[in-house]
């Protein structure tokens, strides 16, 4: 008998008690930052639905593009039954996988693992009419260890949408460390990267004419005045997308335009930001072939196969462990 079960490990109290210590730990040093992450509750979701239909955000299509091209071949590779998505959403992104694994009736179960319990359940739940497969959904944060993800059988880790480039050369180490302790030796990660590019356009992506990415990025302080009883002054922040030429990626920024006061009572604090002063919200790190490769390799895996979308856009990678015992 098919079915859907919600195993919850991080739900509202251990969620609050994250949020603080993100936003201690960010707001306490020279350079203040938020952590992406806290985006995306109902509002932020939808918004970033709409950044992904934007013209000027090309990923969403470059991947899309890639995965309907060789969905076939890339489920016939992985020689996977269980799809395991990592940071799930609403499971679009895995849509087209999904349905190639289904025709070939390779398909016995989904696994799904993200920190919003609301989203989660609303694509276990659609993923099980769907498709008439078990749907095993996690509600943890992906920054933990992978321990709850059922074991057995062939599984194909899925990590899409450039998620990957959210986090720094120290935290990708890290994540792909996890990933291959977690994983076993007929397991296969499934991941999604854009690639360096002419700076206009990369910055464009994050910066569109409409303004949606500005609302998505001041929408961050909507949630920590919603959440924590902060005073963020939005109207006193300006939204900024910047290219890191040494570090590879874009950054967005929130740049206060006058001096604030803010007050955090849920984490104790008062921050005084000065004008012009930013916070880092989130990074979008670009890769080469060779140094995306690099790196997985010295996380202890081995690259099966690359895929480009028609413009070289994006890249999607097929990986197993090179040394199942990697620790």
């Amino acid at each position: 008998m098919t079915k859907v079960s919600i195993e919850v490990l991080s739900g509202p109290d251990a969620r609050q008690a994250r949020m603080r210590g993100d936003v201690r730990d960010g707001l306490s040093g020279i350079s203040k930052s938020i952590p992406p992450v806290w985006f995306y509750d109902e509002r932020g979701s939808r918004l970033f639905d709409e950044i992904t239909r934007l013209p000027e955000y090309y990923l969403t299509r470059a991947e899309r593009s890639i995965l309907e091209a060789r969905a076939g071949e890339i489920v016939e590779l992985s020689g996977a039954a269980t799809l395991v998505e990592i940071g799930s959403g609403t499971s679009e992104k895995t849509r087209v996988i999904l349905d190639a694994m289904a025709e070939t009736g390779a398909l016995d179960k989904v696994v799904l693992l993200d920190i919003s319990e609301a989203a989660l359940r609303e694509a276990a739940l659609q993923l099980h009419r769907c498709y008439n497969v078990p749907v095993e959904a996690v509600v943890g944060d992906l920054r933990d260890e992978f321990d709850s993800i059922p074991a057995g059988g062939s599984r194909l880790w899925v990590f899409l949408g450039s998620t990957i480039g959210n986090f720094g050369p120290v935290e990708r180490r890290q994540l792909f460390g996890r990933f291959a302790r977690a994983m076993g030796p007929h397991d296969r990660l499934l991941l999604g990267a854009d690639l360096v590019k002419d700076p206009a356009r990369l910055v464009a992506a994050y910066d569109d004419q409409a303004g949606v990415t500005a609302a998505f990025n001041l929408n961050v302080l909507e949630v920590l005045n919603g959440e924590l009883g902060a005073d963020f002054d939005l109207e006193g922040f300006s939204h900024r997308a910047v290219w890191n030429v040494e570090e590879s990626r874009v950054e967005m920024r929130l740049r206060c335009a006058a001096g604030q006061e803010v007050s955090l009572p849920a984490v104790d604090m008062r921050v005084s930001l000065a004008a012009g002063e930013e916070l880092l919200t989130e990074i979008s790190t670009k890769f080469s072939e060779d140094g995306l490769r690099g790196e997985l390799v010295a996380a202890g895996f081995e690259v099966d196969r690359c895929w480009f979308d028609d413009h070289d856009d994006f890249m999607v990678v097929l990986a197993g462990l090179s040394d199942p015992t990697y620790d």
